[in-house]
């Protein structure tokens, strides 16, 4: 049996879950996010606590059971806590700004970049950290990948925008180079 899928998900007070044939819906402070359920699993609620149990031992609905009990503790979590992502722009010059829905990029090109934020998701810029939250992390960390890729760190001086726990493998220029006769 999953190690994943068999574990319960404890259900923290204001959060409501309703189970139905083909979806599950999660209301809680922070909001509502819906998830369909997949064949060959079945999701029950009682005490407080959520089950997903499979049907039978067929590798589709072994393979789904682990990855549906995340999803529905993720909303869980989302509803109830919330998700953020932390992002880092280094670089002389490199600045953000919150413009309305929009953020403002000043990046080394020779224009300004516009990123539109999504609805459902809060974006927060203090200094060079910019902050992406919202409930669904699906959506969160698609958000943050997007605005990563308009400028990624590059190896040799560090300059671009990565996330905050990020590690940048530095590279040395030229002049550590072995001269070859």
């Amino acid at each position: 049996m999953s190690r994943i899928g068999k574990l319960p998900i404890d259900v923290p007070s204001g959060v409501t879950i309703a189970v139905d044939k083909d979806h599950i819906i999660v209301n809680g402070p922070k909001g509502s996010l819906s998830q369909f359920n997949m064949p060959g699993l079945k999701v029950s609620s009682k005490d407080n606590q959520v089950f997903v149990e499979r049907e039978n031992d067929e590798r589709f609905n072994r393979a789904r059971h682990g990855l549906m009990r995340t999803l529905i503790n993720n909303m869980v979590t989302g509803v109830s806590e919330g998700f953020e992502r932390k992002l880092e722009i280094n670089g002389v010059g490199y600045r953000a700004a919150l413009a309305g829905s929009n953020l403002k990029f000043n990046l080394g090109f020779s224009h300004e970049v516009v990123y539109k934020v999504p609805a459902g998701i809060t974006v927060a810029v203090e200094q060079n950290i910019i902050t992406v939250g919202g409930i669904d992390k699906q959506q969160v960390g698609q958000v943050a990948a997007e605005i990563r890729a308009l400028k990624k760190p590059e190896p040799y001086k560090g300059k671009g925008i990565k996330y905050v726990e990020e590690r940048i493998i530095r590279k040395s220029g030229k002049s550590a180079k072995e001269v070859q006769q």
